[in-house]
């Protein structure tokens, strides 16, 4: 976390480099910020970005004795979004919904300022909203015939809480305690949730399996299909993230693409996908990875990935890049550099889950 009153002296890795008087790129492959006795990043182990406090990097890099920070909590510490999903006891997938609260997007703070900052909030207000979160009941019953009485982007946090409490609760309880549909809201919703929890447990444990991490969670038998298809899916899109996001990281480290946390998209509920905006200057909007075809350019960049088909998307302007569906990312580049490379048509046709890639 970002301790009280030192934000001004948070160092990104790029802001690191630049002290170093190295190329990001270069301190990225060198990594120097992994040596013994090293300054510990301030930013959250499981963060996309890290950052460090600038005073000890620079008596590190100095050779002289480290100033140690405040270890005292304050209500104006800085959490990411991993530090504010621990506070409040919950997974971090579901802090992306809690955030929308309006207190939460008044006081955001982005570290560093601008679109590419990650997002941190003080601690008071993590606190004011986990103490003010409505109990069980909120929201009255579902009129009959009435549609879903509370927005959209508060139905799966609201559901989460009701899991929390009791992780046998109904399709019916949900329903009538926060004015839902029970088809397909409340069923899906919670079936979602089982599902990533499930996964979180799993990869916690990872010599348990789906079945035995449902019973262990304490899910009823009836809903263990359903959330364990969920769960299945939830752990092929995090065992792909990593890939993606390092192609990324390396695309915008050479400057061609936006640095940005790479998004999983499952179209047709199976397969995965997702996109990487490229600069204005390169020779296509956006690059688009799909794990039963790789990689390809996009012909749009606000709409990259396009309608959910079963053949491979062809056309003016879709060029598939790479050997495989996971070539390394300085492949990935040279092929997008070179309007030569690449083909119509995919190389490879097989979905990961079913090919056996790892």
């Amino acid at each position: 976390m970002i301790r009280a009153g030192r934000l001004k002296y948070v160092q990104t890795m790029s802001d690191l480099a630049d002290a170093l008087g190295k190329a990001l790129v270069t301190v990225r492959n060198q990594k120097p910020y992994a040596a013994e006795g090293h300054p510990a990043p301030i930013s959250s182990p499981k963060s996309r970005a890290q950052l460090w406090d600038s005073e000890q990097t620079k008596a590190y890099y100095a050779g002289q004795p480290i100033p140690e920070l405040p270890k005292v909590d304050d209500d104006e510490d800085l959490l990411d979004r991993h530090e504010a999903a621990e506070l409040l006891g919950i997974a971090p997938v579901t802090w992306n919904g809690y955030k929308r609260d309006q207190d939460l997007v008044d006081g955001v703070v982005l570290v560093p300022k601008g679109p590419k900052g990650t997002e941190h909030w003080p601690r008071r207000l993590v606190l004011a909203y986990k103490n003010s979160r409505p109990g069980r009941g909120a929201g009255g019953g579902r009129r009959e015939g009435s549609g879903d009485m509370i927005p959209r982007d508060e139905i799966l946090p609201r559901i989460a809480e009701l899991l929390d409490a009791d992780p046998a609760v109904t399709v019916e309880t949900v329903s009538d305690t926060l004015g839902i549909t029970k088809f397909p809201t409340a069923q899906s919703g919670l079936a979602t949730l089982r599902g990533r929890r499930i996964a979180d447990l799993v990869e916690a444990q990872p010599d348990l399996d789906p079945k035995a991490a449902a019973l262990q969670l304490g899910y009823p038998t009836i809903t263990h299909r359903g959330a364990i298809t969920i769960a299945e899916r939830e752990l092929r899109a995090r065992s792909a993230q990593p890939y993606l996001q390092h192609t990324a990281d390396f695309l915008a480290a050479a400057g061609i693409a936006q640095q940005a946390q790479v998004e999983m998209r499952q179209p047709d509920g199976e397969h995965l996908a997702a996109a990487v905006p490229l600069d204005t200057d390169q020779p296509a909007p956006a690059l688009v990875w799909d794990s039963r075809f790789g990689w390809r350019t996009a012909t749009s960049r606000r709409h990259p990935i396009g309608k959910t088909t079963e053949a491979a998307p062809e056309g003016e302007g879709i060029r598939y890049l790479g050997s495989g569906l996971r070539p390394e990312p300085e492949e990935l580049l040279a092929a997008l550099r070179d309007g030569r490379k690449g083909t119509k048509r995919p190389k490879a046709t097989m979905d990961e889950h079913n090919s056996g890639e790892e």
